[in-house]
Order: structure tokens, then sequence, then C-alpha cells
């Protein structure tokens, strides 16, 4: 299938529902967003401590034809000048992703459009695409709410997966902990924020650091955090808030960095990209420029500007370019895959 014919421009609106924010993008052969609408449901689920699936879907239902509306009134286009419909399949909550998914097909079908599906971690990685020209092999740290893995890559559109969580994702530990220490959702920010603050005096445990494989595991530093409070709640002690977050913080670094620069050492890779929420994270981003500056200064550290760190379509449109490119499109039967993989 080809797309773009007689098109000037290279045009894909992009649709991503996979959680709790709906958004809406045009991007521009693959490297320039035209538009890239967010509508957030943070304020709705914060009274719960967290995403309530069936809250987000609802949500989902009610902005998604707006969004679509805004994004193609900001880029300055309209459905003619579109080559194809992107939208996100998977990974996600699947109540969620059908939203978007049915709002794609529709749009579509309506306008006689291409639909390329994309994997939504596949996204974050392309997320680096507006900033940055890919090189390869490259190796992907995916950081999120969900997930933590590394992706070798040795082309476009080619993922393996070498390391993954084994149980909490970094990004579910940090709402976790911030549970625990009575913040509000989403807890990560204000734990980067206060970590800065404080020092390291807890010294967690750095799990599987050591270990000949490059998995991560977050369940016993959670549960080494919730010991270490409860206890102290019992014995009518003060714990101080920037030490937790500090020493919490430098513990989950630790380990996200030292796994990464190592397989970025065995792999021979030529980038690093670090994405998906908790990429945001500023002691992350740091303290990751400091270590492969001083170890592997010939690999090129690519993380996406902030605003693209969050769930958005216009990651989505980038790697949809890449997906077109293989023929990688999908009909009318396009189905959510709330546990889809990379490979």
């Amino acid at each position: 299938m080809e797309l773009f014919n007689n098109k000037e421009r290279k045009l894909i609106l992009a649709v991503e529902s996979s959680c709790d924010e709906t958004s809406v993008a045009v991007v521009e052969d693959a490297t320039k967003i035209l538009s890239n609408i967010v509508a957030s449901q943070v304020l709705s689920h914060k009274r719960f401590g967290g995403v309530v699936p069936e809250v987000a879907s609802r949500h989902h239902v009610e902005q998604i034809i707006f969004c679509m509306e805004e994004a193609l009134e900001e880029a300055g286009v309209d459905a003619a000048d579109l080559g194809a419909v992107a939208v996100t399949f998977g990974p996600g909550l699947v109540g969620a992703l059908l939203i978007g998914i049915t709002a794609a097909k529709a749009f579509a079908w309506a306008h006689q459009l291409p639909l390329i599906p994309v994997n939504h971690m596949a996204g974050h990685i392309y997320a680096a695409q507006f900033s940055h020209q890919l090189e390869f092999p490259l190796m992907a740290l995916l950081v999120s709410g969900g997930h933590t893995e590394l992706v070798l890559m040795p082309e476009h559109g080619e993922y393996q997966i070498i390391g993954e969580t084994r149980d909490d994702a970094a990004g579910e530990a940090y709402d976790k902990v911030g549970r625990v220490m009575g913040l509000s959702y989403p807890s990560g920010k204000e734990i980067d924020e206060l970590a800065h603050l404080g020092e390291d005096v807890y010294h967690f445990p750095r799990a599987m650091l050591k270990e000949d494989n490059y998995d991560f595991s977050f369940s016993g530093l959670k549960s080494a955090f919730i010991n270490l409070v409860h206890n102290a709640e019992q014995r009518g002690q003060t714990l101080d808030k920037k030490d937790l977050a500090a020493s919490f913080q430098q513990s989950v670094i630790d380990v996200l960095v030292g796994k990464t620069v190592r397989a970025c050492e065995a792999y021979q890779v030529k980038q690093l990209v670090v994405a998906g929420g908790v990429a945001a994270n500023k002691g992350l981003r740091t303290h990751m420029a400091a270590v492969m500056s001083e170890r592997l200064p010939e690999v090129t550290l690519v993380i996406p500007e902030l605003k693209l760190c969050g769930d958005n379509a216009a990651m989505i449109g980038a790697a949809a370019f890449v997906e077109a490119d293989k023929q990688r499109f999908a009909d009318g039967h396009l189905n959510a895959v709330p546990g889809a993989t990379l490979c």
C-alpha cells in the first residue's frame, strides 16, 4: 500500500488513548509536530489515588472527538490533506484503548484513509526522533508506570527485549511509595523534587544490580520502604520525607543507570534512548547523562523533551511512519491488545 500519493505533504493523524490521556496529533514526515492535543484526566483520578479504568474510558468518550477536531484545526489541515490514520492498539487499559481504536477506525473509514496500528511502547521510543535522528544499533530504556524494560533496536521498527521488570515497574513503585508518604497522585514529580532536597541516609537495596542479566525488580525496594515507614510509625518516630524520597529515588536510579550502561557496553550501541513517563525525572536524566559521559562518551544519549515523555499522540504519529514503511497496516477488524509486547 502506498501512502501520500499525490499529496504535497506527508501527514498522519495519530490517536492515543491507552490510559488516562486522550490525545490526538498531526505529524508531518515523522519529525515535525503540527499539533499535539492532550486532554489530561489527572484531576479526575487524583481523588482515587490512581487510574480507575471505567472512569478513564468515560472521559475518552467525552473528549476524543473534540481532540480530533482541535488537532486538525491547530495543524491547519483537513482530512483531505492526510495520508493515513494511526492509533495505539496496546498495551494499555482495554476499555481506554477501544475508544481510541473505534474513533480512529471510523475516521479512517469515513475518509478512505489507511489505518496504521502502533504499539504504545514503540511510540515512546520514537518520541526521541523529534529531537534527534535515530542511529542503530540503539538501546532504549523504557520506564513508565506499567513498564521497565531494555530494548535493543538493530534497525527501525525492529525490537529485541533484553531485560524487563520481574514485578513492579519503576513508575508503579513511585506511585505506591508516594501513597505511603501521603503524597497526592501522581506522586513521581513530587518525589523527584523532594529527593533533590534530601540525602540518601536510609540506603535501600539495589535489587539485582550485580546479577548477570538485564532484568529489573522493584518489589523488594517497595517493601523495604513500606516496612521502614510502618516500623517508624509504630515506634512514634518521624522520618524526614526529603531523606525518604532521596533514598528511594537513588536506589531506583542506581539500578536503572547501572543496568542500562552495562547493556550499552555489552551490545556496543551507537545511541541510548531513555523514554516513558519516568524519563521526565530530573534525577534520572542528570545521573544517566553523567555516567554515560564518563563511561561511554561515544554513545549519544537521547531523552525526549519533558512534554513528550508522558503519553501523547505525536509519538504515535512518529512511530506510524516506520510501521507504514514496513507495510504494517490494519483493517476494520483491528482490536485492542491490552497486553501487547514489542516483539
